[in-house]
């Protein structure tokens, strides 16, 4: 195996997989793939889906969506942030 990383073995859907990972991502791997597996089931429950690839493409879209909403909030919370800072620069210049 090289240094940058090995495969680790996760259980995904029932099943066993194996997926490269770089060397100390072992536990993000599995906590993703149990997150993913988490997602899966509760797209079940919610729905008359009972297929594991359209469950897990139905959990995977709606990860995309929440990643994208907490993208746009990041943004926004920075633009702020920004704002912030320069008003906070601009009251300091003042007294000086």
């Amino acid at each position: 195996m090289s240094d940058k990383g090995h495969s680790v073995k996760v259980n995904l859907l029932g099943k066993e997989h194996q997926f490269a990972c770089p060397k100390g991502q072992e536990q993000a791997l599995l906590a993703a793939a149990e997150n993913l597996n988490a997602n899966v089931e509760q797209m079940r429950m919610r729905s008359a889906i009972r297929n594991d690839d359209k469950a897990l493409l139905l959990a995977a879209l709606t990860l995309s969506h929440e990643l994208l909403e907490a993208k746009a909030q990041l943004h926004q919370l920075s633009a702020q942030q920004h704002a912030l800072c320069d008003k906070l620069e601009a009251a300091l210049r003042q007294e000086d």
